[in-house]
């Protein structure tokens, strides 16, 4: 093999290197990128139940102990950090959510009542951005953590320290189909 072969085929090695690193950097890019729509969702929907809350509690007041629910598992989701840790809370927010809507079906007044309706409306649409966007960001996750365990991306992910990102998924999808138990007494 002469010295320009070899030249060229190390050119080519660099030129595929240079690749994969800018691709992984791109992937990495789209995961933060989409988990920040993720987070911009959450925030709207945590807005919005602090208003659905104040409206139902005008209708409801003696269902203190789902209000205080709903604020618990609303707070501990604002507060989780990571994918993991965000899925888990939102699981139990969402729980919480249930039982508030339970309360709604009990009282003929605040279901016809515009404002609820309305909010209503709002979570049902925010829940569907969610959802595609919780969608979107696993399937840039999917790829990302391919392209880092796949040959020869890997060899350049271990290199320079890309690490895997973590799914967003829902910690309790069993409890998520559970019908939700409500009690007057």
């Amino acid at each position: 093999m002469t010295t320009a072969a070899i030249l060229i085929i190390l050119v080519l090695i660099l030129l595929g290197a240079i690749f994969l690193y800018n691709k992984l950097i791109r992937l990495r890019n789209t995961v933060q990128s989409s988990w920040s729509d993720i987070d911009v969702q959450l925030k709207k929907r945590h807005d919005l139940v602090g208003n659905l809350v104040e409206t139902v509690k005008g209708y409801a007041a003696h269902e203190r102990s789902v209000f205080e629910n709903v604020t618990k598992a609303r707070t501990q989701a604002m507060q989780a950090a990571s994918p993991q840790e965000r899925a888990q809370a939102e699981g139990s927010f969402q729980s919480a959510l249930k039982g508030l809507f339970a309360i709604a079906e009990a009282y003929p007044d605040l279901k016809a009542n515009t404002n609820f309706l309305q909010l209503q409306t709002h979570l049902k649409d925010l829940e569907d951005g969610i959802e595609s966007a919780r969608r979107y960001y696993n399937a840039v996750v999917r790829d990302f953590n391919t392209l880092i365990e796949s040959f020869p991306s890997n060899l350049i992910a271990a290199w320079f320290r890309f690490e895997k990102a973590q799914f967003f998924e829902l910690e309790a999808a069993a409890e998520e189909r559970a019908p939700v138990k409500i009690s007057f007494s």
